[in-house]
């Protein structure tokens, strides 16, 4: 019977994919962090290891060097879960070893076992009568019955669904405690605290086949793990967008649950900027969600491509020649067709009294020079989704 070692700190995910693993026919044991995931190795001899890379004690990045630092194991198959919006973690586990990157937010149990079985090298399931797995009850995630796969995850999207009133309750509660945070060691212990909980939610949601979610909350766990590593970038534009970003996951819980609503779709992007290199960061920004976009210079062609298209969300720059962005977005409110396309600012004009001028001007977001591509990313998602999820007007 070919062995599989699960290292993965969520125990619904882990056990759902040991589940899954027993029943066909290999035998799986899990670890909840790298440092035990190792231990496990040595004495359980797998055959292959999934790996998650956002765990506590040791990063999966740091696992698979310890891995392939090990003779015994230097040519050990390993699958790793992924953040998509994590290129550098992505690209440092391509170069430690892995063998495979799968996106946790969107692989279905069906394409990791599959994964799995082409990496063993088995040709099929094994043919032992199914083992009974005492964990199965306590989940309520996994059946031995032989479901299909769509059966099994309207199962787990179900028992998903259920468990989100509880799980706004703490991500609110995380987010209050963050608010409150009055020094730096406090503010990220709460930071850290927020993204394990993103994680967590990240992986089920993956796992129940909730694209919308899943693609918000892998977002937003990139930007918090950002900020925790990286404190210096925590401001009142940060905290402000994990703010947003937490709220809107209380509206996806309402409205993107329905399996009919489970692809990101597609939007139409304007960006207005007169400086090249901050065009083109935002155009970066975006497509790190797949955003497609079209960038001007000018702020006159951009008025022009307005009064000629829609577009979904729209990003601005202020201080711009000939018209400001405040301008431009006080034009294009003037537009039938823009009355209630989303406007989000994007300037180092980030004071007090540019803030009232951008909402008097018919904006909706604001995001400061320099900011975070993460952070831009998360925003962008937020007014793309809630505007294609609310029922038209």
């Amino acid at each position: 019977m070919k062995k599989v070692l699960i290292i993965e700190d969520d125990l619904i995910v882990a056990n759902v994919y040991r589940n899954k693993l027993a029943v066909e026919g290999y035998r799986a044991e899990v670890a909840l962090d790298g440092e035990t995931g190792l231990k496990v190795m040595r004495t359980f001899q797998p055959h292959l290891i999934v790996l998650d890379l956002m765990l506590p004690k040791m990063s999966g990045v740091e696992v698979i060097k310890e891995i392939r630092g090990e003779a015994e194991f230097s040519k050990l198959p390993i699958i790793v879960f992924t953040n998509t919006y994590l290129t550098n973690m992505i690209q440092e586990a391509w170069k430690a070893g892995a063998n495979k990157c799968l996106a946790k937010a969107s692989c279905s149990p069906r394409e990791v076992l599959d994964v799995v079985r082409r990496a063993i090298g088995d040709s099929g399931a094994m043919t032992q009568a199914r083992p009974t797995i005492a964990d199965a009850k306590k989940t309520k995630l996994a059946s031995l019955s032989g479901e299909t796969d769509a059966e099994f995850q309207a199962e787990l999207r179900k028992s998903f669904v259920e468990s989100l009133p509880a799980t706004l309750v703490t991500l609110r509660a995380g987010l209050q405690n963050l608010t409150k945070a009055d020094n730096e060691t406090t503010r990220l212990k709460q930071i850290y605290e927020l993204y394990r909980r993103i994680h967590a939610l990240n992986g089920n949601a993956g796992l129940a086949g909730l694209v919308l979610i899943a693609q918000m909350s892998a977002a937003l766990e990139a930007l918090l793990k950002e900020l925790y590593e990286k404190p210096k970038n925590i401001n009142p534009s940060s905290l402000r967008t994990i703010a947003t970003a937490v709220d809107f996951l209380g509206f996806l819980f309402e409205r993107g649950t329905l399996p009919e609503k489970q692809e990101i779709p597609p939007a139409r992007i304007l960006v207005v900027d007169d400086e090249d290199i901050s065009r083109r960061a935002i155009v970066y920004a975006l497509e790190k969600a797949q955003l497609e976009s079209v960038n001007v210079g000018d702020p006159n062609v951009g008025l022009k491509l307005l009064m000629q298209n829609q577009f979904d969300l729209v990003f601005l720059d202020v201080d711009m020649p000939d018209m400001t962005g405040f301008e431009l977005c006080t034009r294009l409110r003037g537009l039938p067709h823009h009355k209630k396309t989303p406007v989000v600012f994007v300037t180092v004009l980030s004071d007090f009294d540019n803030r009232t001028n951008s909402t008097m001007a018919g904006g909706n977001d604001f995001i400061a020079k320099p900011f975070l591509f993460i952070e831009l990313t998360v925003k962008a998602l937020i007014h793309v989704l809630r505007g294609k999820l609310q029922p038209a007007r």
